[in-house]
């Protein structure tokens, strides 16, 4: 069979840490990270919230890392090849790599890992439905052979997508009660060492890593403050030195930028592409109409929210792909701040001034403070908003339920619109009892047939066209009221060096890092 190779150089594998390299890396040190919530559980294979990515992303590894500009690295593969057909997948494994007890990582635990991740972990599922089978020609060569060609596929095997679970633990066990779930054991460049629970959770440098020299720190303390103003302080006062995206309420980071020796950056975040909107409810009301929801597009201030709200960082959203993501096209109908506009668009629509129900995201003041001013701009086009405050469980419980008329979400988009996107907008991703799929309603037979064809096109320039037509449609009929490109920002010491080098940042950035003293 014919092989296009995509070849994987040693100075390739080097690239991220190329500048720290230059610098030169300090080997040793402690870094005290905050980490909000405290995880349910740090077992990847069963667990797969931000938290628990954050922290555990550290413990486990993937096949492949990601680049900011979401290009493959290696990651357990050194190497893998594409067939020309786009079918044959074949991954060449780093030799000699062990798992923290000293068991060897071989083949055989990724085959293990895959019909494991099939049971556990719901985006792996849909990530592999295209899968036809998965091969182990010998211990060091993973072969994956697709039904049919999938574009995303390249992009499923970074470690809070794919991670690989060790077959010694878990083959023949109960998954969920299997007690290595409590001592997670990965190949990653940190150990977990201890939990106590509500305070702090302790990793250790794993000392037998297969990337020569890696890592650098001794250990990480992530530390459980529940209160954002606490979290606040613990920066300020030098107990911890990093305070990862969404740590703090947004308002506190002009303040803490501005301390000495005080860093901040909204990279990192370009695999999750966080993509807020406000979810409009397609079924009944005045959200029904489109012409009403193009109204609200024109009504709500977005440049105003970038700035106040979000100091400036992020940008505003042009549609239902975040400019980070493969495919994305800026050709779509525009919707700027025109208030007028959306007074005639309301007059055409038939509003009558009918109550429309809001949602505010309750995580936090930041959230909140955006909802009154969305809340402040409809009103100031003449639309009757009753705000309907929530905690957590009730949020999800009414939007799951479609007891809404506009609420607030943000979700990840994973790099690919096959892979974070279209979830959002297929007719078959209707279905009441969750939060993060087809919410808001909105079916359009040809919208399900673009992304079902654009999934399999081959090759990308098949899917780039596919994927223009699409985001024109949806931007015409704004089923949902697209608002930012979310950037949380990343706050640190500036003496922590290379932290964030991948597209997944903290989440497995500190393989990379350094303290300079």
């Amino acid at each position: 069979m014919s092989k296009r190779k995509i070849l994987v150089s040693f100075a390739a594998m080097c690239m991220l840490s190329t500048a720290a390299v230059a610098e030169g890396p300090k080997p040793g040190g402690v870094i005290n990270a905050v980490i909000q919530p405290e995880p349910p559980s740090l077992m990847m294979g069963l667990v797969q919230n931000g938290p628990t990515q954050m922290v555990a992303g550290n413990i486990y590894e993937g096949l492949l890392r990601y680049s900011p500009k979401l290009d493959p690295l290696p990651g357990l593969a050194e190497s893998w090849s594409v067939s020309e057909d786009g079918k044959v997948y074949t991954f060449k494994l780093v030799k000699g790599v062990t798992w923290h007890d000293g068991k060897p990582f071989t083949a055989a635990d990724v085959l293990f890992s895959i019909e494991f991740l099939k049971q556990t972990h719901a985006r792996a599922r849909g990530n592999l439905a295209q899968l036809e089978k998965v091969e182990a020609p010998d211990q060091s060569t993973v072969v994956f052979t697709l039904k049919q060609p999938f574009g995303p596929f390249i992009g499923i095997f970074e470690v809070g997508s794919l991670p690989m679970i060790p077959k010694h633990l878990y083959e023949g066990t109960d998954f969920k009660t299997n007690p290595a779930n409590n001592t997670p054991i990965g190949t990653g460049p940190f150990m977990f060492s201890e939990w106590q629970k509500g305070s702090f959770i302790r990793l250790v440098k794993n000392p037998s890593y297969h990337v020569k020299g890696k890592p650098n720190i001794d250990e990480i303390y992530w530390h459980v403050i529940p209160d954002a103003a606490a979290r606040s302080v613990a920066y300020e006062t030098g107990k911890v030195d990093v305070l990862p995206g969404g740590s703090v309420e947004n308002f506190d980071v002009p303040r803490l930028s501005k301390l000495k020796n005080t860093c901040v950056t909204g990279a990192g975040w370009e695999f999750f592409s966080p993509h807020s909107w406000l979810w409009l409810n397609n079924r009944s009301g005045p959200t029904a109409n489109k012409k009403f929801r193009q109204a609200l597009m024109f009504a709500i201030d977005r440049n105003m929210a970038k700035d106040v709200v979000w100091n400036g960082l992020g940008k505003i959203a042009t549609g239902p792909s975040g400019s980070a993501i493969k495919y994305y096209t800026s050709a779509v109908p525009k919707y700027d701040y025109e208030p007028a506009k959306a007074k005639t668009l309301l007059k055409e629509a038939g509003y009558k001034g009918e109550k429309v129900r809001m949602l505010p995201l309750p995580y936090g003041e930041t959230w909140q403070r955006w909802a009154e001013m969305v809340r402040q701009n409809l009103q100031d086009v003449g639309i009757n908003v009753e705000m309907v405050a929530t905690d957590v469980p009730g949020w999800n419980q009414k939007v799951s339920e479609w007891d809404y008329d506009i609420a607030f979400t943000y979700l990840y988009q994973y790099g690919d619109p096959a892979l974070g996107v279209g979830r959002n907008y297929v007719s078959s991703q209707i279905a009441k009892g969750s939060p993060f799929n087809n919410v808001e309603g909105y079916s359009n037979p040809e919208i399900d047939r673009l992304f079902a064809d654009g999934a399999v096109a081959f090759p990308d320039a098949a899917r780039e066209e596919i994927y223009a037509k699409a985001q024109k449609i949806l931007v015409e009929d704004v089923p949902v009221a697209w608002m930012l490109e979310l950037q949380f920002p990343t706050i640190t010491r500036c003496s922590v060096k290379n932290l964030i080098t991948t597209g997944i940042g903290v989440n497995d950035g500190f393989r990379d890092a350094w303290i300079e003293k």
